[in-house]
């Protein structure tokens, strides 16, 4: 069990922490006086949301029956491989996917044990549990309504799944990945309702454009940059803005043949390559790409003249830009 938690930690881009941190310093260096290195205490804070990501992917592989991570296998494969090693009686497969929801469950607790080592002592310690515990309840939320929109989506008119598919979005990834990470070292800073706010709006924006770019990846991404299959949000059947953006463009009978090959783990390369032509043709990919562009310039806006520091402001840019305009 510690070997597969400890492998499930490697990899990964470090966005929540980084903007955790980063939200951290723009408070801290908002006085003007200059760069402020992250305490023992932050980057322990920082360190926590990643465990926590850690336990979310883990459990996210199992309900999406993702057989690799970064590249190498989920946690679930990894432990039925482990078992079938170790030529142990039983399934393997059911070993792996109940050892994988228990890892997960440790390392949720790992997180919460890294979490309030650091809390330990801090003026700031309530305000920044309570944000920890909205984030830890929006990302379950948004992970049983994506869950859910696989299966619902049939009964409701198609010109509003674009809509649902984005409050998907916004809780499972948007607030989750970015904007409560963000508030999340501000508030351990010490962050007043102005600053919170401004570091609130720009976060949710970049969170929903860093959204939107995983799911152009989830269709069209390198799998060499990405370490999944290609087309492996097709092959799981993930309503996401992109596709309902091209049901919403084809005839009801193109419609129908989308809707039979969405979601079957067979799809083969053929099959894909055809959906991805119609995700093209219908335009779904160029008006996903134009509402990434504009959830970015709302994003920047959100940071004009906000009392933060500026050295701070520029990286979360950097950072913004970096999430919303990457290739895995």
């Amino acid at each position: 069990m510690s070997r597969a938690g400890a492998a499930s930690l490697r990899g990964g881009k470090r966005l929540r922490a980084r903007f955790c941190l980063t939200g951290w310093r723009a408070v801290a260096e908002s006085s003007g006086t200059g760069a402020v290195a992250p305490t023992a205490a932050a980057i322990s804070v920082a360190a926590a949301l990643e465990v926590f990501q850690a336990a979310a992917l883990v459990h996210d592989d199992i309900i999406d029956n993702s057989d690799t991570r970064r590249g190498q296998p989920a946690a679930h494969r990894a432990l039925e491989a482990a078992h079938v090693a170790a030529c142990w009686t039983g399934d393997p497969a059911m070993f792996g996917r109940s050892g994988a929801i228990l890892l997960g469950d440790l390392l949720v607790a790992w997180s919460d044990d890294l979490l309030e080592d650091a809390l330990t002592g801090q003026e700031t310690a309530s305000v920044t549990r309570r944000l920890y515990a909205h984030m830890r309840r929006d990302v379950t939320i948004g992970q049983f309504l994506d869950v859910a929109e696989e299966s619902a989506y049939a009964v409701y008119p198609d010109d509003q799944h674009a809509e649902r598919a984005l409050r998907v979005a916004s809780y499972k990834s948007a607030r989750y990945s970015i904007q409560k990470p963000l508030e999340i070292g501000a508030a351990f800073a010490g962050a007043d309702d102005d600053q919170l706010d401004a570091l609130a709006r720009f976060g949710h924006d970049v969170g929903m454009a860093f959204q939107l770019r995983d799911d152009v990846l989830g269709v069209f991404g390198d799998t060499a940059a990405t370490g999944k299959p290609v087309g492996d949000d097709l092959r799981e059947g993930k309503r996401t803005v992109l596709v309902a953006f091209a049901r919403e463009a084809l005839p009801a009978s193109a419609r129908r043949t989308v809707d039979e090959l969405l979601g079957d783990p067979e799809l083969d390369a053929t099959q894909i390559g055809a959906l991805q032509n119609t995700i093209l043709d219908t335009g779904a990919l160029a008006r996903t790409e134009e509402l990434i562009a504009d959830y970015s310039r709302r994003a920047d806006r959100a940071l004009a003249g906000a009392r933060l520091g500026n050295a701070a402001v520029g990286e979360l840019r950097d950072l913004a830009h970096a999430a919303t305009q990457r290739s895995s």
